[in-house]
Formats: structure tokens, sequence, C-alpha cells
């Protein structure tokens, strides 16, 4: 699985609880699917904190219908059509976004939203203004020209 891009999305419908237990549920509900794994590479949780999803060497699932070969999936914790992103969310995402294209090559620019690839609310409007708009994108590309950004995992 080569990454050529980096597609956003939210978690939709999924509100409530939060966090790593929230994210196991997640996982369990895509293997009911028939997914191997959670669908995303990484989750931007509601409080900023980075969460690693399925191995990005592997291909991520949608429940739609276009093809994420090529993408890096990242999903933000929340529903964008209903509320808006946190701050913390936000800088957590340009940091992962910057990361992607970084480490995997690609640049900034390929960064799209699901909707952008399917019949889809996703990634919710208010997320997807920041994408659209291209606020996501300059952040991202700072981020890089001030040295960019290290993955760090806790123990």
């Amino acid at each position: 699985h080569e990454i050529e891009r980096i597609t956003i999305h939210h978690a939709g419908g999924l509100d409530g609880a939060t966090g790593p237990a929230e994210f196991r549920k997640w996982q369990s509900w895509h293997q009911h699917l028939g997914w191997p794994d959670l669908a995303y590479h990484f989750i931007v949780g509601r409080d900023g904190k980075v969460y690693e999803g399925r191995p990005f060497a592997a291909v991520g699932d949608t429940a739609t219908e276009y093809d994420p070969t090529g993408h890096f999936l990242i999903v933000v914790e929340g529903n964008f059509d209903r509320a808006t992103p946190t701050t913390a969310q936000l800088e957590a995402l340009a940091q992962l976004v910057a990361w992607g294209s970084m480490y995997f090559d690609v640049p900034v620019t390929t960064v799209t939203g699901h909707r952008d690839h399917a019949a889809t609310a996703c990634p919710g409007d208010s997320l997807y203004a920041r994408i659209h708009d291209g606020s996501l994108i300059a952040r991202a590309e700072a981020i890089i020209a001030a040295g960019g950004v290290t993955l760090g995992l806790d123990s």
C-alpha cells in the first residue's frame, strides 16, 4: 500500500463516549463489517490526542463507493455536521497531516475530505470547511517549514 494522498474523515453519528474504550468499539464494529481492523490509520480524539489505528502499510476501508487504496486515512472524533472541531483537534490534525506529508513524501495539497471521493457528508461541514478554505493545509505547511513534527508514543 503506497500512500499517495491524505483523506480526512469524521466519526459522524458516533457521539457520546470518547477515548480508547470507544475506539475499541469502533474497531469491533468495523471487524463485524468484515474488515480486518479499524478502518482508519489514525484517530484524532476530542482532546487532540492522536491514536494509532490500522497499520498504514494496509489499505483502509470505507462504507462508501470509493477505493481507499493509496489514501492515508485520518478520522477526527466528532460529528462536524452538528459541532465544530476543537482547537486541540485542529492543531493535532494539522500536525498529523504535516507528518504524513513528510513521512509518505506526498504534498499537503493532496489533502481531501471523504466527500471529495464519495457521496457522503463526511467529514462534516465545519471540518470540511477547514480543508476547502486552505487553512488546514496552510497550518500543515507552516509546521513543515518550521522543521516538521515527530510522532512519539506514550508509554
